[in-house]
């Protein structure tokens, strides 16, 4: 592809997203239904197509996490279609009613939501993602450009075909999404100069991609993703509660975002708390590295995969199966850890004492804080959103899962009866 090409995409898609715009509710909803019923039928042909993705990443010796992400599979793609489903269901951002009211002049004043136009997503190995935010913008009237990593080519190109084929058979303009197949860096750095045609920039992968997203791009960007999650285990935690907490914050899918990284535990817990949860975790393959205080709690019992932490275990997000581990003696030592060494992302506490929790949850400034519950909850589909175009660490506009709202702008409407206005 070159730079014309790229121009002429979103040119195209550009204009498409004033047709999208003016999309009703049940047009949108019905053309989402009809892409939910072409995926389904075409669930053998991307499960095909991602395994050849899937082969070539091991060719190239992608480590767990990557090839964690790019994997689909019958489940997974069971869960992208009901993220389809959950879309439709939800009420549609666009034209809501955010202000109205009757100037002195006798003026009406309205301001209403509108779509924001076109949307560019820039990701890694996560084809879901593809489907997710496709659908996400369609239902709030945005158009989308799509730009995977090159690992996950054929998957993507695979859905967005199906979804361009829904888009034609639908008998409208199939520019409402499309996906830059070009892999060349250069393109990517093309496309974050689009600002005439591309409202909103969202990048959705590792530290480096978002930061140079941040650096490089001419039109706003979401920053966040990055998740350098902590839970603190309180004196006052359910210590059963705390570890199956622990547990599904690690282990349920370690290589997302949300996953937990490092646990701080009081040591007025330590004594009772680390050996059940080093237990559990050393069960489910996790290499645990510790603090001096943590490690000589735990050094008897000879796990195999437990061992000393260094300095850059801490703020590290691992998105994989790797946990640190920290001894402090107080919730203010904890405290103090996360804002040193956090993302702003997901932190949470364990604990039963209402003044540990509410200490913890005015003090911490995340984007996402859990009180007794996994960190894997902070996620757009659990939070009732359909599904996410990001997590955001931003504390301007968005922040935390993006669903349909945060994708929606507004305007201004004025009514007068022939009003001037006299200087």
């Amino acid at each position: 592809m070159e730079k014309q090409d790229l121009i002429t995409l979103t040119k195209k898609t550009h204009k498409a997203s004033q047709i999208l715009s003016n999309f009703t509710t049940q047009d949108k909803n019905n053309l989402l239904n009809l892409i939910h019923s072409n995926i389904n039928k075409n669930k053998k042909n991307i499960l095909e197509k991602n395994k050849i993705d899937v082969k070539n990443s091991r060719d190239m010796k992608k480590d767990f996490a990557f090839i964690d992400r790019l994997t689909l599979t019958e489940h997974k793609i069971e869960l992208m279609l009901n993220g389809i489903k959950n879309i439709i269901s939800l009420n549609d951002p666009v034209g809501k009613i955010i202000e109205d009211k009757i100037l002195d002049n006798e003026m009406n004043l309205k301001k209403i939501t509108v779509p924001l136009g076109v949307i560019g997503v820039i990701y890694e190995s996560r084809p879901d993602i593809t489907t997710d935010i496709s659908s996400l913008c369609i239902k709030s009237g945005n158009a989308v450009i799509l730009k995977g990593g090159k690992e996950s080519m054929n998957t993507n190109i695979c859905l967005t075909s199906i979804i361009k084929q829904s888009l034609k058979e639908f008998g409208t303009d199939d520019n409402f999404v499309n996906l830059i197949e070009s892999t060349d860096r250069k393109i990517t750095k093309e496309f974050l100069q689009l600002n005439d045609y591309i409202d909103l920039m969202i990048p959705r992968g590792g530290e480096s991609l978002v930061k140079m997203v941040e650096k490089e791009a001419k039109m706003p960007s979401i920053t966040g993703g990055i998740g350098v999650t902590h839970i603190y285990i309180d004196p006052s935690a359910d210590i059963e509660k705390g570890i199956s907490v622990v547990l599904n914050s690690k282990v349920s899918k370690p290589s997302v975002c949300n996953a937990l990284d490092t646990l701080l535990i009081h040591s007025k817990i330590l004594p009772d708390f680390l050996p059940p949860v080093i237990k559990k975790l050393s069960e489910s393959n996790v290499e645990i590295r510790c603090d001096s205080k943590s490690y000589n709690a735990i050094k008897n019992y000879n796990y195999h995969n437990v061992f000393k932490a260094s300095k850059n275990d801490w703020g590290q997000e691992f998105l994989d199966l790797v946990i640190s581990i920290k001894c402090v003696n107080s919730i203010e030592e904890a405290m103090t850890h996360i804002y040193d060494h956090g993302s702003g992302h997901t932190d949470g506490i364990i604990g039963e004492s209402k003044k540990s929790i509410e200490t913890f949850v005015n003090k911490i400034d995340s984007a996402a804080v859990m009180v007794n519950a996994s960190t894997q909850f902070n996620d757009g589909g659990e939070f009732g959103l359909g599904a996410e175009v990001a997590i955001s660490t931003n504390k301007y506009g968005a922040r935390g899962p993006m669903g349909l709202e945060n994708l929606c702008s507004y305007k201004w409407i004025l009514t007068g009866q022939g009003n001037i206005r006299i200087r």
